[in-house]
C-alpha cells in the first residue's frame, strides 16, 4: 500500500509539473493534490500548520506570478486586453489544434488574431502584442516551475 501510495504523490506532482505548460492542468491543484494523498496514505501529523501556511503562502504567489507574467508581457508589448484574452483563449486552444508546437503558436497567434479583430492596430502592432504574450508566458512558465521546485522541496523538508 505504501507504495501504491507514493506512486500517487509522484504522480501528482510530475502532472504539477506538466501542468506549466499546458495551462489546461491546474499546477497548484495537482502539487497540493500529491499533500493530500501524502496525508491519506501516511499521516498528515507530518504536514502541520507551518507546513500548509507555507504552501498557502506560495499558492497565492504562484496564481498572482502566473496572472501578472502574462498580463506583463502583452501590456509591455504594447497589447491590449483584446491580446490578453486572445493569448489565454490560444494558450488554451492551440496545443489541441497543433499539438507540441501549438503551446507556443497558440499564445502567439490568438494574441495576434485577437488584436486584428477587435482593435484593428495593424499587423505590425498586433505581432508585437503576439510576441508579448509568448514572452508572458515562457516568463511565467519559468516562474511556475521555480515556485512548484521549492513547494515541492518544503514538503520534502517536512516528510
Amino acid at each position: 500500500m505504501e507504495i501504491i501510495g507514493w506512486i500517487l504523490i509522484v504522480a501528482s506532482f510530475i502532472v504539477a509539473f506538466i501542468g506549466t505548460f499546458y495551462p489546461i492542468i491546474p499546477s497548484v491543484v495537482f502539487m497540493v493534490l500529491g499533500y493530500i494523498i501524502y496525508g491519506l496514505f501516511f499521516s498528515f501529523a507530518d504536514l502541520n500548520w507551518l507546513f500548509w501556511a507555507i504552501q498557502l503562502l506560495f499558492v497565492l504567489l504562484l496564481i498572482s506570478a502566473d496572472m501578472a507574467s502574462n498580463a506583463f508581457g502583452v501590456k509591455k508589448f504594447g497589447g491590449t486586453k483584446a491580446g490578453m484574452w486572445g493569448s489565454t483563449i490560444g494558450l488554451i486552444v492551440g496545443p489541441f489544434v497543433i499539438p507540441v508546437v501549438g503551446i507556443l503558436l497558440g499564445p502567439f497567434l490568438g494574441a495576434v488574431l485577437a488584436e486584428l479583430i477587435f482593435t484593428r492596430k495593424g499587423l505590425k502592432q498586433a505581432i508585437k502584442s503576439g510576441i508579448g504574450s509568448l514572452v508572458g508566458f515562457l516568463t511565467s512558465s519559468v516562474v511556475k516551475i521555480i515556485i512548484l521546485t521549492v513547494m515541492l522541496v518544503i514538503f520534502i523538508i517536512f516528510v
